[in-house]
């Protein structure tokens, strides 16, 4: 990085005043950040977060999971048809 010269105390005043804002900025953007995550992170939101994700698997193997299970209960039903 390549030092910047001078020529004025009124220079160097103004980007010592812009790198105090930048700072401040950063540190409100990280306060937020952190009261956000805080928010998120509830019982609450923990479990449907893990319900939405269970319902989007199930979803998506729920025909694989059909075809492979309803054979057994077809022929379940015709063995007790037959048992009667």
């Amino acid at each position: 990085m390549e030092r910047k010269k001078y020529s004025s105390y009124a220079e160097i005043e103004r980007d010592l005043e812009i790198l105090k804002l930048e700072k401040e900025i950063n540190y409100q953007k990280l306060v937020l950040s952190f009261q956000k995550t805080k928010e998120s992170i509830t019982p609450q939101n923990i479990v449907n977060g893990f319900i939405s994700s269970y319902t989007g698997y199930v979803k998506k193997s729920f025909p694989e999971i059909l075809q492979s299970v309803l054979p057994f209960i077809i022929s379940w039903f015709i063995n007790r048809k037959r048992g009667d």
